[in-house]
């Protein structure tokens, strides 16, 4: 038997510390006192979390891991910054690397997503470089210690694609029997000015709130959101209000202007539930 492909990390060292110990201490200071214990969102389907580097996003990122419900696979959807690869790109076999370890894809998993919604493919460079996928690891990592994973980059931006791969993942939902999450990584609105950033985001927050993958779409493009992962966001809406999603809770919302202090160019980012 061939060994499993490895991916390697692309932004440890810069993203997140490239040392397991500095992570560790890192991820337990976003995650905050007593993660492991803390109450946790027992019929949560989805999230929105941030993919900034650490020191801007990860308490946001951090106050939505600590809420999660650990599961046995997750599928985790990512804009494709870089624009190589596929539109709809998947990695259906081999490990992900990180300093806290690998993490290996789900290949049965990954082949249901498949036959739920033939727009995916197997592409894996549209992932080789890609930060917005590989920062959620090692929370996952931290927090459930034994998983697997589906890597999807998005790089399509219409409607009707991404509501079909929503509905593909609910098909798949349909058919495991292993539980699976949705991870839709996203930073909000960038570089305006911070006043004008929480007003464009609290427009996009509450479509999500209001469990509207449709509004959302709509209301970036009518007031100019750049929201990065609208489509993994999208996607993962349409999957949760398939599977029955009820509501949706704002865990966190800050922008970088928290921690840098410059409020004349930032980026927003909200942290999110979806149950």
């Amino acid at each position: 038997m061939q060994p499993q492909a490895v991916r390697p990390p692309a932004v440890a060292g810069r993203f997140y510390p490239g040392k397991a110990d500095a992570l560790s201490r890192d991820l337990d200071k976003y995650l905050g006192p007593g993660a492991d214990s803390a109450e946790k969102v027992e019929t949560a389907l989805g999230c929105v979390v941030p993919h900034a580097g650490y020191m801007y996003s990860g308490h946001v990122a951090g106050a939505v891991f600590r809420q999660l419900p650990a599961r046995p696979a997750y599928v985790i959807l990512c804009p494709n910054h870089t624009g190589r690869g596929a539109p709809l790109a998947m990695m259906s076999s081999g490990n992900w690397q990180t300093p806290l370890g690998q993490v290996a894809i789900d290949s049965a998993l990954a082949k249901s997503v498949h036959e739920g919604c033939h727009l995916v493919t197997d592409d894996a460079a549209a992932h080789s470089d890609e930060h917005s996928l590989e920062v959620q690891l090692p929370f996952l990592q931290r927090m459930v210690k034994a998983f697997s994973f589906v890597p999807i980059a998005i790089g399509v931006g219409g409607y009707a694609s991404l509501e079909s791969l929503g509905r593909g993942l609910a098909q798949a939902a349909r058919r495991s029997d292993k539980p699976f999450l949705v991870v839709a990584s996203s930073d909000m609105n960038h570089y305006e000015p911070d006043g004008i950033t929480r007003v464009k985001d609290r427009k996009a927050i509450d479509r999500i709130l209001a469990l509207d993958p449709a509004g959302l779409y709509d209301v970036l493009r009518r007031e100019d959101i750049s929201m990065c992962g609208y489509g993994p966001a999208i996607a993962m809406l349409t999957f949760a209000k398939e599977m029955g999603a009820q509501k949706a809770e704002l865990i966190k919302y800050a922008t970088s202007a928290d921690t840098s202090g410059d409020r004349s160019a930032v980026v927003g980012y909200a942290g999110i539930i979806v149950s």
